[in-house]
């Protein structure tokens, strides 16, 4: 069964999108920026902010944080890197995920300097791999 979850977010509606996908065991978020002041702020402000606005999705889908099996970042200037990582660490230390960050040359808002998207299976599922 599919369920999809909005946030409310500025584009979901526009770009006739959902914030989360669950299917299954599986859930999707898509890519996820800051919000409110916190888009004006440095690439570490941004991109906690971006994993509050995922870990909201992922709990109203029945998941969290510690579920993600796979993060993809894009930002808009390689050099803020190690601040993205400082987030990412933050939240993801014990979880560990797959994890890429590529730059791009621009986001939705010229103000964004990070979009984060995960990837998550919840945990204690039935499902099996092999």
């Amino acid at each position: 069964m599919r369920q999809n979850f909005a946030s409310g977010g500025p584009f979901e509606r526009d770009y006739g999108y959902s914030r989360a996908v669950r299917v299954g065991d599986q859930v999707w978020v898509s890519g996820s920026c800051a919000r409110g002041d916190a888009v004006d702020g440095d690439a570490y402000v941004q991109a906690a902010d971006a994993l509050r606005v995922i870990a909201a999705a992922l709990a109203e889908a029945g998941a969290s944080l510690g579920d993600v099996v796979r993060t993809l970042t894009h930002v808009t200037d390689i050099a803020d890197m190690p601040l993205v990582a400082r987030a990412h660490r933050e939240a993801f230390a014990d979880v560990l995920p797959a994890a890429t960050l590529v730059e791009v040359s621009a986001l939705a808002d010229p103000r964004y300097r990070v979009e984060m998207q995960v990837d998550a299976v919840v945990q204690g599922s039935k499902s099996t791999v092999s």
